[in-house]
């Protein structure tokens, strides 16, 4: 049976705030970088968080630092969260697997905290890393002096 606040908001077209119904927040896995020291840290982070209204499971790495809170909550909740009743700084996960990043080593991309098989995320930032966009023609010019390209130039 269809309710009548739905069959307005479908012909009227308008938001739910409007009828008055609360529109969910989708559920979402976050990921955080958070420096966990010992198993008091971890157990504070753990508490913190199952006590949030809308976490359905928290996974806590402490060799990783990192924090994976599944749910519907929004990250800015969770930092806030984090920092008021933990006392912990978070930010959001900030390294992506090797294979995702075309130039791994490239300066910029490699950073000595990342943990194993992980490097930082510039993707999305065109400003942190340009070498590690580089172009085919780019690469072209810089594999031609290669150590392991068998036709490179001698001269060098």
């Amino acid at each position: 049976m269809i309710r009548l606040d739905d069959l307005i908001a479908d012909i009227c077209e308008l938001p739910a705030r409007f009828i008055g119904k609360k529109k969910r927040k989708e559920f979402q896995e976050l990921a955080f970088l958070v420096r966990i020291d010992c198993e008091g840290c971890e157990r504070r982070v753990k508490n913190a968080l199952e006590g949030m209204k809308g976490v359905s499971g928290v996974e806590v790495d402490p060799k990783e630092n990192k924090v994976t809170v599944s749910g519907r909550v929004e990250a800015p909740e969770v930092v806030k969260r984090l920092r008021r009743r933990a006392g912990k700084k978070a930010e959001p996960w900030p390294f992506v697997p090797y294979e995702v990043v075309p130039h791994p080593y490239a300066p910029g991309a490699y950073d000595k905290k990342a943990p194993p098989g992980y490097v930082r995320n510039v993707l999305d930032d065109p400003d942190k890393a340009p070498l590690v966009r580089a172009s085919s023609m780019e690469e072209r010019y810089t594999t031609a002096f290669s150590d392991d390209n068998p036709n490179s130039c001698a001269v060098m």
